[in-house]
């Protein structure tokens, strides 16, 4: 039998799960499944990174990576000083502009980027990281003045698809010079979360910089990308788990053979400073005025955010139920991976209940056999009935609506903005009185 993985949460998300106001939210979106999203946990997560910049003495910048995330709530959060939006699409880049972040505090990412989005983010002043000669000759040819980023591609990734091998990228930072764009300086994505690869790549990237001043460039940046760690449970939980997990401990067996590591450490900004502190880098940054920019995206939302799953009834299924609810698996975006979403679910229950725990997994609504938002068996302190609530703890990091689907034409999940003055619905665009 799997052993329990309880989430770590914010002091905010039990406060509300057990207060009347997620039954109010319930009654108004209509009996679907909904998420709730608490700013203020993002606005707390982005401080805590700026202020591990500031502590070593590292001018910089954290850019929102808004893929994680569609909800307008966090870029309202993004106008404050040291921070910005990463985009990577037109639409991305309207929705942060029309949220009051400022251009030049734009960073423009995405390994293609079509004429509209060029053209936009020039206009505005954005800085665009380029990863093809190609799409140096388009800006060219735009009539405005560029200022980009030149992704690297990491050495120990040469089969990588993303950013310039080493003579392309010195091919590149010259060409940069005959077609007047400013190289600002360079950077690069890494998979994994340990920072001391992070931290030595950034140390060949200030060399870049230095070189290309050499060139007349105004080389003074440097974006180490995302992929700052979250911890969404506890080590000794993780630990547990990960030594007995087996196909029995799944429905039909389903045991998938890779999850993201729901425990590491360091995570957050003590992860920022880990890389900072590492191989000395914040002094080599300051020595050669160089700042850092980072891209985070699931940690700036780590605890600002939870999914709520109405219901729908509960059936046998050999030695433990399977709990159907309103929605579908895909507002749960780990199993778009075909990987699982480990943390346990909460039942909150629409009145008492007799009997003893359960052990369940949970179904999405839909006619698909792996319409299945939780594979392993999961224990519940009671059998869950229709009206009750399924609730997913730390969902705002790509859970909530990376694979989203208005499959059978149900409607999207909608977003909910909880703080403690109560609760309102996201929505795409501040609205202002006039006076």
């Amino acid at each position: 039998m799997s052993p329990p993985l309880p989430a770590r949460e914010r002091p905010w998300a039990p406060k509300l799960r057990d207060s009347p106001m997620l039954w109010d939210i319930a009654r108004a979106v209509g009996g679907g499944p909904f998420h709730v999203v608490h700013p203020e946990t993002f606005a707390e997560n982005l401080g805590a990174m700026v202020d591990a910049l500031a502590a070593e003495g590292v001018a910089g910048t954290v850019y929102y990576g808004k893929k994680a995330n569609k909800a307008s709530a966090w870029l309202r959060e993004c106008v404050r000083p040291g921070a910005g939006v990463d985009v990577a699409s037109v639409p991305e880049l309207v929705h942060a502009l029309g949220n009051g972040v400022r251009g030049e505090s734009i960073g423009v990412t995405g390994a293609a980027k079509p004429e509209g989005l060029l053209w936009l983010a020039l206009r505005h002043g954005c800085l665009i990281a380029v990863d093809a000669a190609d799409e140096l000759e388009r800006l060219a040819h735009l009539g405005e003045t560029a200022e980009v980023l030149l992704r690297v591609r990491p050495p120990m990734a040469p089969a990588s698809r993303f950013g310039f091998a080493e003579e392309a990228l010195a091919a590149a930072v010259r060409r940069c010079v005959e077609l007047g764009i400013k190289v600002r300086g360079f950077s690069f994505h890494l998979d994994g979360y340990d920072p001391v690869p992070r931290a030595e790549l950034a140390v060949r990237l200030i060399e870049l910089c230095q070189d290309a001043r050499a060139l007349g460039h105004p080389a003074t940046k440097i974006s180490i990308g995302g992929g700052i760690a979250v911890s969404y449970v506890d080590a000794d939980d993780w630990a547990r788990f990960e030594a007995g997990r087996g196909e029995g401990w799944f429905h039909g067996g389903r045991n998938p053979a890779r999850t993201y590591p729901y425990h590491q450490a360091p995570t957050g900004a003590a992860m920022v400073t880990a890389i900072l502190r590492h191989d000395a880098l914040a002094s080599r940054l300051r020595e050669a005025g160089v700042e850092l920019l980072l891209e985070p995206g699931r940690a700036l939302v780590d605890g600002a955010g939870f999914s709520v799953f109405p219901v729908l009834g509960a059936k046998p299924s050999g030695e433990h139920l399977i709990t159907t609810v309103a929605g579908l698996s895909m507002s749960l975006s780990e199993q778009w991976k075909g990987s699982e979403f480990l943390p346990d679910p909460i039942l909150v229950s629409a009145s008492p209940r007799e009997g003893g725990p359960v052990r369940t997994a949970v179904a999405g609504s839909s006619c698909m056999e792996y319409d299945v938002l939780t594979w392993r068996t999961v224990e519940l302190p009671g059998a869950p009935r229709f009206g009750d609530l399924l609730v997913y703890p730390n969902t705002a990091g790509y859970q909530m609506d990376k694979n989203e689907s208005g499959f059978h034409q149900l409607p999207l999940p909608p977003k909910v903005v909880a703080g403690d003055d109560g609760w309102q619905l996201d929505t795409e665009y501040p609205i202002q009185e006039i006076r």
